[in-house]
Parts: C-alpha cells; structure tokens; sequence
C-alpha cells in the first residue's frame, strides 16, 4: 500500500507514521531523511543539494522530484511507502502525480491528521527543548517542569521560540493556506480520509487502521 500522510505541526504525523511502517512494513520516505541520504551518499544529486543547502537556499521542486523518484524505485519500496512531509503545495502535489504516472505507481490512501487549534497549541506550547542534545520534552507527559534534561542529564532545556503560541497559529495558517489545497488535488486521485488527531497515540492509531 502507497499512503501520503499529511497534517499540521504538532497533530501526531511522526509518531502514526513509525506505527504504519512497523505494522505494514512500507519504506518510510521523509523528505528530509532522503535530502540528508543524498547528501551522505555523495552522487550527482546528492551534491546538488549539498551546494543548495550550504548556500542556504531551498532545495526546488523538479531537483526534490527526481530524489523522491530514485527513492521510491528503490527494491525496499516495491511492496509499499509511506511518504511524509511532501507534498507540500498544489503545484508540487501535481507533479507527485505527474511522477507517479511516469513511474507506473499510485497513492492508495492519502492520510490528513488534524486536530482544532487550541489543541495544537496546547500540545506545541508545552514542549522544552535540551541546548545540549536536541531531546524534546512534552510537560503533557512528564507533568510538570522537569529540573534537567531526561536524555543527557544537563540544565539545559528551553522554549523554541517557534513554539510560541502566536508563531504556531501562523503555520497552523500556513498550512490551511498552501497544504491543504495540496492534499485535495491528491484527493482528486486518490481516497482522502481525515483522521481526527485528538486522544492518545492509540486511539488515533486505531482510527487509522480502521481506513487502512
């Protein structure tokens, strides 16, 4: 099974994905994890991104095309993938499909996670971060401010200040605005399902399955 999960920051996208690769064993494609692959394994365009990240520029759409498509042809993805973070914006959904068609593939479900605002920025809102090791700590969860990193052990942890709440109602707007108009014309192709992002991991998890 081919899937696209899509949703807001913050709906839940990275931990539902890590259950559909473990339960139907897809090739997990993030646009970010191949960007980094392509780099690391060093062909030609793998340094065309490298030149294009390190002059802090972005990375455009037909360059990201031809690294999702040597990705899914690759033998790990024939009986499967699940792809998140792309597309990101109509033009790049249409030529996902226009790839898709070239290749002789298709998208089985497209999965778009959502939640209401305020729950997002609940969720958001309560994260620290650790300076020294990156670990992301959820107050939700531990119940309360922790004194020192979980992970590392240091007095390190802070607010992001893209997790502030009124830095989190622009992206929630941004991707209403431009991500969603992406996941309709997949829609126009494929089966559409909204999965509501509220309750636990396993109740979202279970809603999945049920569409899965």
């Amino acid at each position: 099974m081919n899937i696209v999960i899509m949703g807001p920051p913050g709906v839940g996208k990275g931990t539902q994905a890590e259950a559909i690769m473990a339960e139907r064993h897809v090739a997990y494609i993030a646009t970010g994890t191949i960007l980094r692959g392509a780099v690391q394994e060093g062909n030609e365009l793998g340094l065309q991104v490298a030149a294009l990240m390190a002059a802090g520029e972005l990375v455009p759409d037909h360059l990201m095309m031809e690294i999702i498509k040597e990705r899914l042809l690759r033998p790990d993805a024939r009986d499967g993938w699940l792809l998140d973070g792309f597309p990101r914006t109509a033009p790049q959904a249409d030529g996902l499909l226009a790839l898709l068609d070239g290749i002789g593939q298709r998208i089985d479900r497209v999965l778009v996670l959502d939640a209401p605002d305020d729950e997002i920025v609940r969720r958001l809102g309560g994260r620290l971060t650790c300076r020294a090791c990156g670990h992301v700590t959820n107050l939700q969860r531990v119940g309360g401010p922790p004194t020192a990193c979980s992970t590392c052990g240091k007095d390190a942890l802070y607010t992001r200040d893209d997790d502030s709440e009124e830095t989190i109602r622009r992206r929630l707007e941004v991707f209403r605005e431009r991500t969603w108009p992406a996941a309709e014309r997949l829609g126009e192709r494929s089966a559409l399902v909204r999965i509501d992002g509220r309750g636990t991991p396993a109740e979202v998890k279970q809603r999945i399955a049920g569409v899965l």
